[in-house]
């Protein structure tokens, strides 16, 4: 593979507001003058013990620069409205320099390009052809076959993509390209994120599959009819848990507790329990941690900090030292304040999206089916071929 064939090339690598932002900040400056300030800003590391303080640049940059990096880091800091830190500029830097966003002139100093001006007015083809180099356009496709995932479920496909196409071979480095390019894309609103789950948004799956060649993976046909049908099925499940009698919804909680690794789980009697639902023991570490779950079926309702309240105090008459609170409907703020508030005995929540989550992770109130795609494996193949090829002879004339 030719250096220029390498997809994914960008380390730390930027969103794209930031990138259009810093283009015109350093318009008609020099490249040396950039490069300067980035080796003047990486020469204080300062150390575990006393580590330098960036979040304020409006008084870091006149601390700790001087002359004419002082004047470009706020430039940069100022032109960009206050969004990009010039502490944090490196990776956009690489990229403008990787795709010729800005071209030095004969004296040195950064031009736009016809390329840059394209990308600064969203031109479809200029973005298009950046977001197929830098791989955005593989990670939404990957995104596109799965209902709602995790960084750790986009990682694997993302990894393997990299081993093939990028220089980028280490778990360190699969990890930190795919987080970056996913706060690419949440940002420009292709994908939506809730907590630590991502999902494709329809602009995005409109724009994964306008650039795809005709025809190109058809097994995306097959993932997507299957996620479909997990997603219909994620949904019969809740209405199902929806009507359950109360009694029945908290032994399924203890169920799911038990699939956990919690020990001497105990649903409590439907009277007379102190508004606890299951009673179970949980090992941290060296330490046994014995541990109360109210359970709150309805799935209209907000539950209300009240409820944080009456779960907290009922901790010393179950000789517990935390709490968790399980619902199928969602937390109100003033209940999510009340569960960390400083000083008081923590109290988990679980909502209804997060409930679901679990249920299907371990499997209670769901069959998991084994669905086999086989993909011809090419790389191996040619691999083995090789392996079995003699060494070529050097012919030489005369």
């Amino acid at each position: 593979m030719t250096e220029n064939a390498y997809k994914v090339r960008t380390p730390l690598f930027p969103p794209y507001s930031w990138v259009g932002a810093t283009m015109q900040a350093l318009d008609g400056v020099a490249k040396s003058d950039i490069t300067h300030l980035i080796q003047s800003i990486s020469q204080q590391t300062g150390t575990p013990q006393k580590p330098v303080d960036w979040s304020e640049p409006d008084k870091w940059i006149a601390e700790r620069l001087s002359g004419d990096d002082a004047a470009l880091a706020a430039k940069i800091w100022q032109q960009s409205g206050h969004v990009v830190n010039p502490r944090h500029i490196y990776g956009t830097y690489l990229f403008i320099n990787t795709y010729d966003l800005l071209v030095p002139d004969a004296q040195g100093i950064y031009r736009l390009s016809e390329r840059s001006k394209g990308f600064l007015n969203e031109d479809p083809a200029t973005v298009q052809s950046l977001d197929e180099a830098e791989g955005l356009l593989k990670l939404l496709s990957i995104l596109a076959t799965k209902t709602q995932a995790k960084r750790g479920d986009l990682l694997p496909e993302w990894a393997e993509y990299l081993q093939e196409h990028s220089k980028f071979t280490t778990p360190g480095t699969f990890k930190d390209t795919l987080s970056r390019r996913l706060a690419n894309l949440v940002e420009r609103g292709l994908v939506a994120r809730e907590g630590n789950r991502y999902t494709i948004t329809e602009t995005g799956l409109q724009y994964a599959e306008k650039s795809l060649p005709e025809g190109e993976d058809p097994k995306r046909t097959v993932l997507r009819v299957v996620n479909e049908h997990n997603a219909r099925q994620r949904e019969a499940l809740r209405e199902l848990l929806a009507v359950m009698p109360p009694y029945h919804f908290e032994h399924l909680i203890g169920d799911l507790m038990e699939a956990m690794g919690y020990e001497d789980v105990i649903v409590t009697k439907q009277s007379g329990d102190k508004g606890v639902d299951v009673v179970a023991t949980v090992q941290f570490g060296i330490t046994t941690v014995r541990e109360v779950v109210q359970v709150k079926r309805h799935s209209k309702a907000s539950i209300p900090r009240q409820t944080i309240d009456q779960l907290r105090g009922s901790l010393p008459y179950h000789q517990a030292i935390r709490g968790t609170l399980i619902t199928l409907g969602k937390i109100s703020k003033g209940a999510t304040e009340a569960a960390l508030f400083p000083g008081a005995a923590p109290i988990t929540l679980i909502d209804g999206e997060r409930l679901l989550d679990l249920l299907i992770e371990h499997g209670i109130g769901i069959k998991k089916r084994l669905v086999e795609l086989w993909e011809v494996d090419a790389a191996a193949l040619e691999k083995e071929i090789e392996a079995e090829m003699p060494d070529k002879e050097v012919v030489t004339d005369g």
